[in-house]
């Protein structure tokens, strides 16, 4: 039976809702005050909290630091919701919000699957964590991560409960986190648990010409600039209903910001050219591989828009905070490219440990990409050590002016090139040199200039 105590100054109220309660099974105790909820949470641990955001002798959140290290889950009774109690309660360990007056359908569905959560207890806490990710992703999960997250680390498990409290809102999320981190990937894991039915679209802020922003984003209307020759329907428009992701967001010119604050504050869009307000049904989801906080100091994020965009902030770790998920990852990324290829290629023991030695600037995506190299320009069907740390030592080299990461758009085939010829280039158009750098053979080296047809003079 769950535990519940319900932590309320109003004494008609608890009555009535202990009566509904104790109806549908739940084994119920009260408190009038911060105080009271203490001393019963000492003598009585309860499985779930109902609590009032204001209390006589304190708030509501102030009792959630009681049971920081516990399994006790909190439910937040509020009539007054606000932004900054939403985002505060996401720092603590508040579960869900019920506007009173409480709808008690929505109560029952809490508690219930308050419950079934308890009763997986019996499992280990890594097969409880996937099989409730399975259950409340969409996207496919696994014991080695959540959805088409790679990483079972304690920062990435928070980081997963974190998109998992924020999907259900149409409050506007902004994830911050090192170029390659899975700034997108956390994007479209909001969208597939938002429940939302429209289209997930995502713009890259940075890729798109200063003087071409405003019309991807909100359209135009036929004629309403020289060589508009037909209406054209922005992404505000296309995502109503579904979600827009909006990359690199402080890459965006200043002048535009004001106009997506605008979007953002009436829900409607005027294309160019024309006066008519259209309303759009957007959840707005920004990214930016800056701090937020330093953007603003360094103008490139108005700060009355970095206030709208942070109400529900994400930051996703780097890779060298993951302990433990870059063995997974490269695990996962082997099995992806044999799969692709139809090969059988595998990292041996000590190439796992070789890769944990490196601190991945570009994170995921450097790993992938490295990965990837060493896959290609492997002889045998054994990746090595020699073969890894010959990669760090080309990429160390690389690292003043971030050579180990391609442009955006680069294919892994162009990856693969580049890297040849830039080592070729490095040891002074010397072949053997350059093979042993990569740790293949002459021959090999010499298969893959023939195939670029670029073969250039060297020993």
């Amino acid at each position: 039976m769950l535990n519940v105590l319900i932590v309320d100054d109003d004494v008609r109220f608890t009555a009535a809702l202990s009566e509904y309660m104790q109806a549908e099974g739940f084994n119920v105790r009260v408190a009038a005050t911060l105080q009271e909820a203490k001393s019963e949470f000492a003598n009585h641990p309860p499985s779930v909290v109902l609590v009032d955001l204001l209390l006589p002798d304190g708030r509501g959140l102030d009792l959630l630091d009681e049971f920081e290290n516990t399994d006790t889950e909190a439910l937040v009774m509020t009539s007054y919701p606000s932004v900054d109690t939403a985002v505060e309660g996401l720092r603590k360990k508040v579960s869900d919000y019920l506007t009173k007056p409480i709808d008690m359908t929505r109560l029952k569905e809490c508690l219930h699957r308050l419950k079934s959560n308890q009763n997986m207890s019996d499992a280990t806490a890594e097969e409880a964590f996937a099989s409730k990710n399975a259950a409340a992703s969409p996207v496919a999960g696994g014991a080695t991560g959540w959805g088409a997250f790679i990483g079972r680390s304690p920062s990435m498990q928070r980081t997963y409960t974190l998109l998992e409290q924020v999907a259900p809102s149409d409050a506007t999320v902004f994830i911050y986190g090192e170029s390659g981190s899975g700034k997108e990937l956390a994007a479209e894991s909001i969208h597939r648990l938002s429940g939302r039915s429209g289209p997930f679209l995502a713009l890259n802020c940075g890729a798109v010409p200063e003087n071409l922003i405003g019309n991807e984003l909100f359209g135009h209307e036929r004629g309403g600039f020289t060589g508009a020759s037909r209406q054209h329907k922005g992404y505000f428009e296309r995502a109503s209903g579904g979600t827009l992701f909006l990359d690199e967001i402080t890459e965006m010119p200043l002048d535009m910001q004001v106009n997506l604050l605008r979007v953002l504050e009436t829900g409607a869009v005027i294309r160019i050219g024309g006066t008519e307000e259209i309303k759009v049904d957007v959840r707005l989801v920004a990214a930016s591989n800056r701090d937020p906080v330093q953007a603003v100091k360094d103008k490139k994020l108005r700060e009355d828009l970095y206030f709208r965009l942070m109400v529900l902030p994400v930051h996703l770790p780097p890779l060298r905070e993951r302990v433990g998920d870059i063995e997974l990852l490269g695990l996962h990324f082997m099995q992806q490219f044999n799969q692709e290829r139809s090969q059988n290629k595998q990292l041996s023991r000590d190439a796992l440990l070789e890769l944990t030695k490196h601190s991945w600037p570009g994170n995921v995506r450097e790993l992938k990409n490295a990965l990837f190299r060493m896959y290609l320009l492997s002889d045998g069907n054994v990746i090595t050590a020699s073969h890894v740390s010959q990669m760090l030592s080309l990429l160390a080299h690389n690292a003043g002016n971030r050579g180990t990461l391609p442009s955006a758009g680069v294919s892994l085939e162009d990856v693969e090139r580049n890297l040849i010829f830039a080592t070729l280039e490095r040891f002074e158009g010397n072949k053997r040199l350059t093979a042993e750098s990569l740790g293949v053979s002459l021959k090999t080296l010499y298969n893959k200039l023939k195939r670029y047809g670029e073969e250039k003079t060297g020993t």
